[in-house]
């Protein structure tokens, strides 16, 4: 476990902290005839071996930096500036497994399944549940309500949607967790950010509305969380 952490940590210092704008534009344009390409793979066959210092790991440094430029060079030659978000989510999840790979041939043991217990399972399902499922049964119930003009000009693509989706997420760790004074925390953080809106708006009709949406939100997310909790209590 130890060596996935540092094989981590030095993915993380050579694609993010040693890997400067300038690197990025220049792989973007001139792709494998980039010199900064090459430099940043060796880069990380550098990092790597640093972080484990044993000669017997100099191959499976070679063989990570060689995933690493493989990985990177699909993603230079696939991508598009619409799929580039896209591009970069995958990248970085192939680099994952590839450091995940590494580990298991170079220590010879594999993943424990043991995290993949019940407790694994009901926790998942609760994360997923906040997720999109939530949103939709929020935009259902709230339906009927739904101001006929909603300003939306401003507003950034599917904001609210994500917004909604990351406060059930923390909503749930806090319950998880038992801070449960961090859930009135966030509920007011977000009471001042909407407040200016709401006063703007001028309009009684679509105050009501975020304020049912909002409180639908935090209580679907902080019944799964009581509903796991006592899951996990039957569980122990």
């Amino acid at each position: 476990m130890i060596l996935f952490v540092k094989l981590l940590l030095a993915h993380l210092i050579g694609d993010f902290m040693l890997q400067p704008d300038s690197w990025v534009s220049d792989k973007e344009h001139k792709k494998h005839k980039s010199i900064f390409l090459w430099m940043h793979i060796i880069l990380h066959g550098i990092l790597a071996w640093l972080m484990v210092r044993e000669l017997r790991f100099i191959a499976f440094a070679l063989l990570l930096a060689l995933c690493h430029g493989l990985v990177d060079l699909l993603k230079l030659h696939l991508q598009s500036p619409k799929t580039r978000r896209t591009w970069f989510l995958t990248d970085q999840l192939l680099h994952i497994v590839t450091l995940m790979a590494i580990t298991i041939a170079y220590t010879g043991n594999p993943i424990d399944t043991a995290i993949f217990g019940d407790r694994f399972w009901l926790l998942l399902t609760g994360v997923l549940l906040l997720t999109k499922p939530a949103s939709i049964i929020i935009k259902n119930i709230i339906s009927i309500w739904t101001p006929e003009s909603k300003d939306t000009h401003d507003s950034l693509i599917n904001a609210g949607n994500y917004i909604g989706i990351l406060e059930r997420l923390f909503v749930f760790c806090f319950m998880i967790t038992g801070h449960f004074d961090a859930v009135g925390f966030l509920l007011g953080a977000k009471s001042i950010f909407r407040f200016g809106d709401l006063m703007q708006a001028k309009e009684r009709k679509l105050t009501e509305y975020v304020l049912i949406g909002t409180l639908l939100s935090f209580g679907l997310a902080m019944l799964t969380g009581f509903l796991v909790n006592y899951c996990l209590l039957l569980m122990a």
